[in-house]
């Protein structure tokens, strides 16, 4: 029966034995209790022991011990707790009076050297990360950025190499990118991160003037993890996004400077000019005409940045027109640095280099009057270099725009200058800086190989090359907003044939990025025609609507069946949204428990239930199979037990599919009338509805479809179309098929009586044999429901 003491209290009682114990058995064990506590989860008193044994270092006890008991029982508690804590207890002691400075510096040495800066980034990554104040936070956040400036005061002339910020900073670099990385597999894993602590550092280190040091190593990191990881991309934009605004300028502008090119700054900040003010006003304005410092590399990173993508192209348009009634200001001309005027004409340039024809077009009169003024006022100049910006400007401008097929042509001296301004007008090409170094290799290792073989090549057997085909020069998107791009834009045949073509692997592989254009690419893929002869297109095409429908059920449907019963469509269109309908519901309907290849999407249509009249036969094999698994018989021995219901993703968004495609039937407009002439169209729709219904077994919403589906038949079930009427018995089959006997009396008991004398008629009279047998299934359906349910009523009775 010992007292239980909490933790602060059992704390002090090792801190009085610490202080007043001579006894090294003692000490060891004092300090072997505050061990334990790190297993019992980190807390704000961990800190209160730290800053006691900092306080203590000097003590008589520290040095009783050996040099292996030091590093595990004393270095140990500063490198395995809590590293927030420990950096701030470790950077308060270098910065206090000590003798026993050198210790508290190896210690922070190995802080840094073991990875506990980035176990620090991680755990507030984690969450609401640690429990700690914003005063606290902001603290440890001044020490991160600043430790190379606190370190220098304290120990200089005596730093160490790891604290100087030529090291320290790449460093950091590193552990941001680590911390990143874990939250990147958090995220796959399913788990919520945040991105706040590391934005903020990454922040207030640039706005220090630590930018080129840190993102020199950042940048190439992210360029190449963005370019086939959708999870890293969006990483990268919310560490963007995160970042405060007041820091958010420093993080930008050194980003253009450390990145290879347009396309991978756009990977790392994605649309962030669209989203936040001040990122927009740095790109589109401050880099542009008011620093003019930077290389034309990074004129060229900005404005291609600005053209890559779509929604952003309005910017760059906007971009053109400041630059240009900047470059033609007669007052400009005249009182700004002509390094400036220089930058500003290059801007000029790149921009209208990068105008589409029909962009042109539209800012013509804006260009034409920018090209008469601005050259006027740069003529008119004593400063030749300004004279001459103003000569190559013109010349580039009346080429581009080919005013009445007529090009202006100045005389003056070519130099490096002018050189570059002319070279400007035509656009450079990807990220050049990222395949430089790949060119180069090729070439070595190819030299390399023939100075290895002595160099006779002659005598080396030639391939047989008669078999090879031409490579094409376009190649497959990688990414599915380029595949959709190709798809509504593109009047290359080659280039829309292979986006079509691996447009449903992108679309199962990169389910959160195929949610966002979900809808817009099933409207492309709707109304897109085969104008190029692409063999397969129709099955290519329709695979690729089932992926969107199966990775986004809810708005995809939606469309689709608000489509379905829209003017202007054609039957085939209308057609191909009921199939793709089906054949979504059929690929959803699988057991979760299945393991399927989300590659594999055209294939897995072959086992499609067919629509009436395709296969009749097919019709009464799959009906005549539930009906025997519904049976029951009386035999000897084992018998299999039922299969069980198991969980499948159809069953929660059925209704979706289902009752939109009931909402406007009866209602004829100008180019469609599903009662009236448009029978081919009704009995694939009754099918469908028919294929919904059998999917949804032991659905929920199984009954309440069953009932509306009945209604809806009802006044079809004598239609002059023997394909209609076959339709309609297939769907009364489904109804029955997938509600077990109990509800269907229950849910359905005022029609099942009406609907059986039906059905007893049309297996007598009517005219096809299809229908006739159809009918036939049906009545057995059921009557063995009904008689069940009798059965079960007797029991219950007898019980009773």
């Amino acid at each position: 029966g010992g007292t239980f003491l909490s933790k602060p209290k059992r704390e002090v009682t090792c801190f009085r034995t610490l202080t007043t114990s001579t006894d090294n058995k003692d000490i060891i064990a004092a300090l072997q209790t505050l061990h334990s506590y790190l297993d019992e989860g980190p807390d704000t008193h961990f800190t209160r022991s730290l800053q006691f044994l900092v306080s203590n270092i000097q003590a008589d006890w520290l040095h009783g011990l050996t040099a292996a008991q030091r590093t595990e029982l004393w270095d140990g508690l500063f490198l395995k707790g809590p590293p927030e804590q420990a950096l701030l207890v470790l950077m308060e002691g270098i910065g206090e009076p000590s003798t026993n400075l050198d210790h508290l510096v190896s210690i922070t040495e190995r802080f840094l050297q073991t990875g506990r800066l980035a176990e620090l980034l991680w755990s507030y990554c984690q969450g609401a990360g640690p429990s700690d104040s914003p005063q606290l936070r902001e603290t440890l956040l001044g020490r991160i950025v600043a430790l190379p400036d606190l370190t220098a005061n304290r120990l200089h002339p005596n730093n160490k190499p790891l604290f100087l910020p030529q090291q320290y900073y790449p460093l950091l670099a590193t552990e941001m990118l680590t911390a990143l990385e874990r939250t990147c597999q958090a995220l796959k894993d399913g788990t919520d991160c945040s991105l706040t602590f590391v934005a903020q550092t990454l922040g207030k280190v640039c706005i220090q003037g630590h930018s080129g040091q840190v993102l020199a190593v950042m940048a190439p990191r992210l360029s190449v993890c963005t370019c086939s990881d959708m999870v890293w991309q969006r990483v990268c934009w919310k560490l963007l996004e995160n970042v405060p605004q007041r820091w958010l300028e420093s993080v930008l502008t050194g980003l253009v400077q450390a990145v290879s090119g347009p396309d991978a700054l756009g990977r790392i900040i994605g649309n962030l000019v669209l989203k936040n003010r001040k990122a927009q006003y740095v790109i589109t304005h401050k880099l542009l005409l008011l620093q003019y410092k930077y290389e034309t590399q990074v004129l060229r990173i900005i404005l291609g940045y600005l053209s890559t993508d779509r929604e952003r192209r309005p910017l760059l348009i906007q971009v053109l027109r400041t630059v240009s009634q900047a470059w033609a200001n007669p007052s400009a001309v005249k009182h700004t640095p002509i390094e400036q005027q220089l930058y500003v004409s290059k801007a000029l340039l790149l921009s209208v280099s990068l105008l589409k024809d029909s962009e042109l077009q539209e800012l013509r009169s804006d260009l034409l009057q920018c090209m008469l003024g601005g050259m006027q006022s740069h003529l008119d100049s004593s400063v030749v270099r300004i004279r001459h910006m103003g000569m190559v400007v013109g010349e580039c401008l009346s080429s581009r725009m080919d005013i009445s097929g007529t090009k202006l042509k100045f005389e003056y001296d070519q130099d490096e200058e002018t050189q570059e301004l002319l070279s400007l007008m035509t656009p450079s090409t990807g990220d050049e800086a990222e395949a430089e170094p790949v060119i180069g290799y090729v070439f070595f290792t190819s030299l390399q190989l023939q100075q290895d073989l002595g160099g006779f090549d002659d005598e080396l057997t030639p391939y047989d090359m008669s078999g090879d085909q031409e490579i094409s020069k376009a190649s497959p998107p990688r990414y599915l907003r380029d595949c959709l791009e190709t798809l509504i834009s593109s009047e290359d045949s080659v280039r829309v044939e292979l986006s079509l073509r691996v447009a449903e692997g992108l679309v199962r592989k990169n389910v959160f990025a195929a949610r966002e254009i979900s809808v817009q690419l099933a409207k492309v893929l709707l109304h897109m025609e085969d104008k190029y002869s692409i063999k397969g297109f129709l099955s290519l095409r329709q695979a690729t609507m089932v992926a969107v429908t199966v990775t986004d059920c809810i708005p995809v449907t939606q469309y689709l069946t608000t489509e379905f019963y829209s003017l202007n469509y054609s039957l085939r269109q209308r057609l191909d949204i009921l199939e793709v309908l089906a054949m979504a519901a059929q690929e959803l309907s699988k057991p979760i428990t299945e393991k399927r290849d989300p590659s594999v999407g055209i294939v897995a249509s072959t086992d499609l239930t067919p629509y009436p009249g395709d296969n009749p036969v097919h019709w009464r094999q799959e009906v005549e199979k539930r009906i025997q698994s519904k049976t029951k018989r009386l035999r000897k021995g084992a018998t299999q037990p039922p299969a069980k219901a198991t969980p499948n993703r159809y069953a929660p968004v059925a209704g979706h599919f289902f009752f939109p495609l009931l909402r406007n039937y009866d209602k004829p407009q100008v180019t469609f009338d599903l009662l009236g002439s448009d029978q081919l169209v009704l009995g694939r729709l009754i099918h469908t509805l028919g294929l919904l219904m059998h999917l949804a077994v032991n659905a929920p919403v199984a009954a309440q479809m069953g009932r509306a589906l009945l209604d809806f038949v009802w006044a079809v079930r004598y239609h002059a179309d023997q394909m209609v009427r076959r339709g309609v018995l297939f769907a009364v089959c489904s109804v029955f098929l997938s509600i077990n006997s109990q509800n269907l009396l229950v849910e359905l008991s005022d029609q099942l009586f009406e609907t059986r004398t039906w059905l007893a008629d049309v297996a007598e009279g009517d005219p096809d044999a299809d229908c006739r047998n159809l009918a036939v299934q049906s009545l057995v359906l059921l009557d063995k429901s009904l008689k069940k349910q009798l059965q079960d009523q007797q029991a219950l009775g007898l019980e009773s």
